[in-house]
């Protein structure tokens, strides 16, 4: 069975001048594994529209699901939804479940008049859209063909993509094995990694060097969607770490 692939697409000014620290992508990244859908691609976009529609058409071709976060909020330059809209060529134009639900909370919890027309434009979507909810902070994200809008502040999104998650078809979960070595250098395990890979090269086999106070050293990774082959390739790398002379242990080393 073939896995559906996922791209993420975080948009946001306020990510690219640094201002904003990006929360969202290990996150999605992780729950996607777990559901079957690896995250093959992540970029980071302005607010502006023809980047968001240009982005939004090119990888919704390429990937089976496409994940998008930033820019679904009720001021100018929240210009996600619309953009959106102008990718799937159907119009931007309020959205009737969405409205009547932000209608109501706002009638419901705040003074008359506070559903004014900029909390309108969170009711604001491409026609045809279905509904994501958000039980943080109400105002919804929703889907499109294979396009799954979310919201930027990493609380709401989680929200988000769990009311999502039951709506993902995935394949097998991705499973994972780290094995970590204190003393241990990359070039003095190219090699034989390399080896290991060969071995099973149904699987994704990475190493990833570490630096702290008092030493560094190496963690190597195995993930694939046979999980027997990732517990035999993470033995293999234990006995093989073992051979160079260090002291391999499971899991990621302490920060």
């Amino acid at each position: 069975m073939t896995n559906p692939t996922a791209c993420l697409v975080i948009i946001g000014n306020e990510v690219l001048s640094g201002r904003t620290r990006e929360a969202n992508l290990q996150y999605i990244a992780t729950r996607l594994g777990q559901i079957g859908i690896p995250l093959m691609e992540a970029r980071v976009i302005p607010d502006i529209r023809a980047a968001i529609i240009g982005t939004i058409n090119e990888v919704r071709a390429k990937f089976d699901h496409v994940f998008t976060t930033g820019g679904i909020g009720p001021t100018h330059d929240d210009i996600t939804s619309e953009c959106i809209a102008a990718a799937f060529g159907v119009p931007w134009e309020p959205h009737p479940e969405a409205w009547a639900l932000l209608e109501r909370h706002y009638a419901e919890n705040h003074p008359p008049g506070a559903f004014n027309a900029a909390r309108q434009r969170m009711a604001t979507m491409p026609r045809g859209a279905v509904l994501i909810e958000n039980p943080v902070s109400v105002a919804p994200g929703f889907s499109i063909g294979n396009v799954h809008v979310l919201a930027g502040v990493p609380r709401i999104m989680q929200a988000m993509f769990e009311a999502l998650a039951p709506r993902l078809k995935g394949g097998p979960p991705i499973a994972s094995a780290t094995v970590h070595a204190d003393g241990l250098l990359e070039g003095r395990i190219a090699e034989g990694l390399a080896d290991i890979q060969a071995r099973w090269p149904m699987l994704d086999i990475g190493s990833y060097p570490y630096y702290r106070p008092g030493g560094g050293g190496v963690a190597i990774v195995a993930k694939g969607t046979d999980a027997e082959r990732v517990a035999e390739a993470a033995q293999a790398i234990t006995a093989f770490l073992r051979a160079c002379g260090a002291k391999p242990k499971d899991g990621e080393p302490p920060a």
